[in-house]
């Protein structure tokens, strides 16, 4: 199967990417490697998969050192020439992980979310729609849940009251989605992440901040008074869903009514998983399995909560059970320990 998977340089796409073809798929990576966080971690993570930094030139394929079945392109998702890559390397599925990422970076910088999110995104469905791709599987997030107070948080809850404009592009992803799933009948998945961590994750998520504060021995910043709660999924438990929803297109579901809408399917090829957990755990004892697994304490500032954050989340992931008899299980000790040897391995910490 050939695959395209946008994001290849970021933290889900690199695990994704590395796996599939591992697997014997034909794999077609894309990523602009913008500076939203350090670029060496993302060149780094093309490295292990045989992409030299010398090599990359805007809109050229580069064909993996390592892997004769990965290629990689850097380019900006809402560049018009995504189309001509469709059109060259005839893809049978897509997964669209590519977005500016981050809750609070999208009060300073609104403007980036709608072009690499909404008009990137747009511009992925419009490609998947001339190419006849038989599924587009995209990046949604637990964010979309917003202000939604019941637990654990259901594909099948109202979703219309975000509180970020990260949030709010996620959304707007599966609202176009759909769209294009009726109009067009273009298979489509999303997927509401939540919190994802373990080893070449993101340096601006709560493990990797507080992993290298306790390190170098400075206090952490703990939000709404430490009282949060995160359904914490490890990145081998991602990937595993992720692989098994491209492997199960979606067809309409014969029993959907528009009298009583099931806002996670559709009379169209239209899917929506939550990925989790399922088990939030404390932000205390989050903090605590980070500082066991590191031999050292910490001091904590207490702050409030900011803006755009939630006080909690909590997956329910019964219909990917359900559909695709997969929910994630790895716990959080044994997570961020895996992480914590990362860690120490890539910056060197003896």
């Amino acid at each position: 199967m050939k695959v395209l998977v946008t994001g290849t340089a970021g933290f889900i796409g690199f695990h994704l990417a590395k796996r599939l073809v591992e697997r014997g798929d034909e794999v077609v990576g894309i990523d602009c490697i913008n500076d939203y966080y350090d670029v060496n971690l993302k060149y780094s993570r093309l490295k292990i998969a045989g992409i030299e930094k010398d090599q990359i030139e805007y809109g050229k394929p580069i064909v993996s050192k390592t892997s004769p079945n990965y290629s990689f392109i850097k380019l900006n998702l809402e560049d018009k020439g995504l189309n001509s890559i469709f059109k060259q390397f005839k893809f049978d599925r897509v997964c669209n992980l590519a977005a500016q990422a981050g809750v609070r970076y999208s009060m300073e910088n609104p403007f980036v979310y709608a072009q690499s999110n909404i008009v990137g995104f747009l511009n992925i469905l419009e490609a998947c729609r001339d190419n006849q791709i038989e599924h587009l599987v995209y990046a949604s997030s637990s964010s979309v849940y917003g202000l939604n107070e019941t637990m654990p948080f259901s594909t099948s809850h109202n979703v219309d009251h975000p509180i970020s404009l990260y949030a709010a592009s996620k959304k707007s992803n599966e609202l176009m989605a759909h769209t294009y799933s009726y109009l067009y009948g273009i298979p489509t998945t999303g997927l509401r992440f939540f919190t994802v961590y373990g080893p070449w994750g993101r340096p601006d998520m709560a493990l990797f901040l507080f992993t290298k504060a306790i390190l170098e021995g400075k206090p952490i910043d703990v939000f709404n008074d430490g009282n949060m709660q995160r359904d914490f999924t490890y990145i081998d438990d991602i990937v595993e869903g992720v692989v098994r929803v491209i492997d199960d297109v979606p067809i309409g579901n014969p029993n959907w009514s528009g009298a009583k809408p099931d806002p996670s399917s559709s009379v169209a090829p239209y899917q929506i998983y939550n990925i989790g957990n399922c088990s939030p755990v404390k932000l205390m004892d989050f903090i605590k399995s980070i500082e066991e697994s590191l031999g050292k304490k910490t001091q904590m500032n207490l702050m409030p909560l900011q803006p755009g954050d939630v006080p909690a989340t909590w997956a329910n992931v019964d219909n990917l059970w359900e559909k695709l008899n997969f929910k994630p299980n790895t716990a959080i000790s044994e997570g961020i320990s895996r992480f914590v040897v990362w860690y120490k391995q890539y910056y060197g910490v003896r």
